[in-house]
C-alpha cells in the first residue's frame, strides 16, 4: 500500500506526529510519504494547491491501495481528495479533523482581524516549522470558502481520532461529521488539538485498520 501523512496548517512534512507513523510503519516494510505543503512558499498555500499536489503525486505511483493520514488541515484535505479521488483512495485516518474550516474563521480569527486580513491582503501567523512569523495571502480564506468537509461525501472507511480538550476543533462538530456516515468510525480521546499523548492508542488501532497484526 501506498501511506501518506497529509501535515496541518503552518506545520511541516517533518512534524513529530509523521516521525512517529514514519517509525510505526517501517517495520512492515511501509515508506511514509509526506508532502511538504509549504512549497514553493507558505504566503501562497491554498486548499485547492494542497489538493492539487496530492492528486499529482498519486498520478505518479502504481495502483496500490492509498491510505491517507492527514492532521487538522490535512484530514481536510484528506477528505476532499477520497471524495475527488473515490477510486484511487482505499482508507483514511483522520486525526483532529478542522471539519469547519473555513466557516469558523470568525471564531477563530475574530470579525475584526478577519477584515484587517482582508483589506490589507496577508496576514503574520505563527509557522511552527519554521518557528517564527510568516505571511500569507487572503486567497488562502477565499479558495478555502470553496470547500465544506462537512458536506462532502465519502465512502471509503474511515477512522477519526479526535480530543475532548482540543481548543482548536470542536469534537462536537466531528462528532456531528462521522454520526452522518456509517462507513466513519470515531474515537474521542482525552487530549488537546496535537493528540501527542495519545499517539499509542492511535498507533494501535490504525494498525488493526490497516491490517497490520
Amino acid at each position: 500500500m501506498h501511506v501518506f501523512y497529509l501535515h496541518g496548517f503552518a506545520s511541516s512534512a517533518q512534524s513529530k506526529k509523521a516521525a512517529y507513523f514514519a517509525g510505526q510503519l517501517r517495520p512492515y516494510g511501509v515508506s511514509l510519504r509526506c508532502p511538504d505543503f509549504n512549497e514553493p512558499d507558505f504566503a501562497s498555500l491554498t486548499v485547492t494547491r494542497m489538493l492539487d499536489q496530492l492528486a499529482q503525486e498519486l498520478s505518479t505511483l502504481d495502483r496500490a491501495p492509498v491510505v491517507l493520514i492527514g492532521s487538522s488541515l490535512g484530514a481536510v484535505v484528506a477528505i476532499h481528495s477520497a471524495a475527488r479521488l473515490p477510486d484511487r483512495i482505499d482508507r483514511l485516518i483522520l486525526l483532529a479533523p478542522a471539519v469547519t474550516f473555513p466557516g469558523d474563521a470568525d471564531r477563530v480569527l475574530g470579525a475584526e482581524r478577519l477584515r484587517a486580513w482582508q483589506a490589507k491582503g496577508t496576514i503574520d501567523v505563527f509557522h511552527y516549522a519554521y518557528g517564527e512569523h510568516r505571511a500569507l495571502n487572503y486567497a488562502f480564506h477565499e479558495d478555502a470558502l470553496r470547500y465544506d468537509a462537512m458536506a462532502a461525501e465519502i465512502g471509503q472507511p474511515t477512522i477519526v481520532f479526535q480530543g475532548r480538550r482540543d481548543q482548536a476543533v470542536d469534537y462536537r462538530a466531528v462528532e456531528r461529521f462521522a454520526a452522518a456516515r456509517p462507513n466513519v468510525v470515531l474515537t474521542l480521546v482525552d487530549d488537546d488539538h496535537q493528540l501527542m499523548a495519545s499517539l499509542s492508542e492511535i498507533w494501535t488501532e490504525t494498525a488493526r485498520f490497516l491490517k497490520l497484526t
